[in-house]
């Protein structure tokens, strides 16, 4: 495993390389709010599968600087971060707040990235039914703000303080036990050090990444997903009170080419079960 910043949209992100060197590439997007250590849980069970991870901290996250940004500007640092590494082809994939840059990044770079998989991932809020009504009052108020609202933005941005609840694992447990299912605190009870690492990482700057993340993809996004040609890849929890399945049934009636996996009873932490399933799915075709 291997760490170090690299120049991307005019800034410079801190990128994790982890797995195989010499594997098969995949471009991860973390959550909302998570960092490039999100999937290092898993850098055994990488390596062994042939893959390389290589994942980065959005602008405002963990060791990643400050600048306004947008799925598609997001999706461009991807690009060149492939680019810097000599990476050609690649796969992505975003979990939760992440997977509208996963998809945003094949939309880039067409040909470059023959597979997508998404995991539990925000859908367009302004497209799918009903989900816009599911809200809280400080993402209607994110849905209202454009990424080039850049004062708008920076005040609402404030509302994302978790400096609290990263204490220690405990507080943070209580803080995202409203929404979590069963089978959710169930997985965070086992992995709860390893989330508590990943999120205080992710928020060593304050809330200036997690609020730029609300703006860039409860807002309309940039781009349109309807237009992806390649096999996007699904993974959804019937039980995930974050990312609820009308979301995935969404994609998979307006993407071309979309694969759903339903995970009965599951909730939204689905990679730390399902990483190895998913990552052999996502190298099958």
């Amino acid at each position: 495993m291997e760490e170090y910043d690299v120049e991307a949209g005019g800034t410079y992100v801190r990128v994790r390389d982890a797995g195989d060197p010499d594997g098969e590439p995949v471009i991860h997007f973390h959550g909302t709010p998570g960092c490039r250590l999100e999937l290092a849980f898993a850098d055994d069970l990488v390596e062994a599968a042939g893959v390389r991870i290589i994942a980065f901290d959005r602008p405002g996250y963990g060791g990643s600087k400050q600048t306004p940004f947008g799925l598609t500007s997001v999706a461009s640092m991807a690009v060149q971060v492939a680019d810097r590494l000599g990476v050609d082809q690649f796969r992505t994939t975003g979990w939760s707040g992440g997977g509208p840059f996963a998809l945003a990044t094949a939309a880039l770079a067409g040909g470059r990235v023959p597979t997508v998989g998404v995991i539990a991932g925000a859908g367009p809020f302004q497209l799918v039914p009903g989900l816009l009504d599911e809200l809280s009052d400080g993402d209607k108020a994110a849905e209202r703000l454009l990424p080039d609202q850049q004062a708008a933005c920076e005040g609402f941005i404030e509302g994302f303080d978790l400096k609290p609840a990263l204490e220690d694992a405990t507080s943070l447990y209580k803080e995202f036990e409203p929404s979590l299912s069963e089978s959710d605190r169930q997985t965070w009870t086992l992995h709860s050090e390893e989330l508590l690492a990943d999120m205080r990482e992710a928020m060593t700057q304050g809330a200036w990444g997690c609020g730029w993340d609300n703006v860039a993809w409860i807002g309309p996004w940039d781009f349109d997903p309807t237009k992806l040609e390649c096999p996007v890849l699904l993974w959804y929890g019937t039980e995930d009170r974050m990312a609820p399945p009308s979301i995935a049934h969404w994609f998979e009636t307006n993407l071309p080419d979309a694969r759903l996996t339903i995970y009965e009873g599951e909730g939204h932490l689905l990679p730390f079960g399902h990483i190895e399933e998913m990552l052999t799915a996502l190298f099958a075709g």
